[in-house]
């Protein structure tokens, strides 16, 4: 048989437990040449820029018609 504890957890007890496990909404900045919503640190999506440099070229749908 495993162990099994003598007494129910409080819930503060187990929320104390929990407290690190929260939801956290990442944080957003805006893209120096678009202007669109992106994470920080990393190349837009929408554009294919980072930190004012081409780093990916991105198509669009008039392009590849």
């Amino acid at each position: 048989m495993p162990p099994l504890p003598k007494r129910k957890l409080s819930r503060s007890r187990q929320g104390k437990r929990m407290s690190h496990t929260a939801y956290v909404k990442p944080s957003l900045s805006r893209c120096s040449t678009c202007q669109s919503l992106k994470r920080p640190h990393v190349m837009c999506p929408i554009c294919g820029h980072y930190d004012g440099r081409e780093i990916k070229s991105i198509k669009t749908q008039s392009e590849e018609v």
